[in-house]
């Protein structure tokens, strides 16, 4: 929902303002999901381009600013070669979707002229030692989803857990998040186990029947826990976890409830009217990835808003200032950490139907905001690009 009565521009004095755009997608090679479900749509994150670029022009069309935007997709060999026609081409404001090490390579081509922001990589070193002055992120890190799993594990009472993680590096990457969480919020892991990813198909007719044998002999003997997190970024086996655990436990993490940034099922705090009006640009529902592009084109319009300008370094230091802030349909306004470019946002933990908590959960207190107790905080981070 837009808000016209806080600008304090009329149409009289507004300033003509052109600004450009990109959404640039590496296509990576991946497995089927193991859900028809979660099938990727092939506009993925464009959509909500669409629907942010609809909310930037319909403010900037009172304000004489004017938006154009670029979609590109590239697989990864061909994704150097699409960057650098962008950066030629004179583009300055990229939202950018791709993992951990391309990123960090298009952000240094990228030079100090360009803001990159990052839209979709979680791993919480890009906003540590990794960190770079031109790149924000959108996406929360991984630090910051496991935190909001945390916090709401203890204040239910379920300090006990029983740690499942998959075989693979982004796996591994995640349970150790889910161990640093642990020990920041008094968790304790009573047990670890290592599912092995052994490349089988997961969505045979017979699929299930072998999941339901093996699932139970696999959890079999744990000792005692409250809850069951699972680690598995891979999407191999979490999925098969709720109600074929020996034991019969609540599972979190990567099934069962689940840390998210967003969801079709969303409704509070007028999400309604923007997911109806997403349903009706796209024809299907929002998912996280079109949830955090349409986040990342509206700070730049709102920092273009606040400030009447196009200048690159100008919207930075806009965007990192205690100025900024941005109504995200989650109840408060979301703003960026100054330290490593960090958005501070509620993380939705949702079990595939309802949202059934948000995080950070009640008692969760800190000296400059309750959203500051997820991931990372300033004397955490080694990241030093922002200084």
């Amino acid at each position: 929902m837009l808000f016209f009565g806080m600008l304090s521009w009329t149409a009289g004095e507004a300033m003509a303002v052109e600004v450009r755009a990109a959404v640039f997608r590496i296509d990576y090679p991946s497995l089927a999901p193991i859900s028809r479900y979660d099938l990727v749509p092939e506009d993925i994150g464009f959509a909500g381009a669409l629907l942010a670029q609809e909310d930037n022009m319909t403010t900037g069309a009172f304000l004489g600013h004017t938006y154009t935007l670029e979609t590109i997709a590239v697989p990864p060999q061909d994704a150097d070669d699409a960057f650098d026609a962008l950066l030629a081409g004179g583009q300055s404001l990229i939202i950018v979707m791709a993992n951990q090490d391309d990123l960090l390579r298009l952000a240094d081509r990228a030079g100090d002229g360009v803001l990159v922001l990052n839209a979709t990589a979680h791993d919480t070193a890009l906003r540590n030692d990794a960190c770079r002055a031109n790149m924000v992120h959108i996406a929360p890190s991984r630090a910051m989803l496991t935190d909001a799993v945390a916090q709401f594990a203890m204040w239910k009472k379920w300090p006990e857990w029983f740690l499942v993680h998959g075989s693979n590096p982004a796996d591994q990457l995640l349970a150790e998040s889910y161990r640093t969480s642990a020990r920041k919020f008094g968790a304790k892991i009573v047990e670890e186990r290592a599912f092995e990813d052994t490349g089988g198909s997961r969505r045979t007719d017979t699929g299930h029947v072998l999941v339901q044998k093996q699932i139970p002999v696999f959890t079999q003997d744990a000792k005692r826990h409250d809850v069951v997190i699972a680690a598995d970024e891979s999407d191999v086996f979490a999925p098969y976890l709720p109600f074929h655990l020996w034991t019969p436990r609540p599972t979190m993490g990567s099934a069962g409830l689940r840390p998210v940034t967003f969801h079709a099922a969303h409704e509070a705090w007028g999400a309604t009217q923007f997911q109806r009006r997403f349903e009706a640009l796209t024809g299907r529902y929002m998912r996280q990835e079109d949830y955090q592009v349409w986040l990342a084109l509206r700070v730049i319009g709102e920092a273009v808003t606040r400030t009447s300008g196009n200048d690159t370094g100008a919207l930075r230091t806009y965007i990192l200032s205690d100025d900024f802030e941005l109504a995200a349909f989650k109840g408060v306004a979301v703003t960026f950490r100054s330290w490593n470019g960090q958005m501070r946002q509620p993380i939705l933990l949702y079990d595939g139907r309802i949202t059934v908590s948000v995080s950070p959960q009640d008692g969760y207190l800190h000296q400059r905001s309750p959203l500051d107790s997820l991931g990372l905080d300033e004397p955490e981070s080694a990241c030093d690009a922002f200084d």
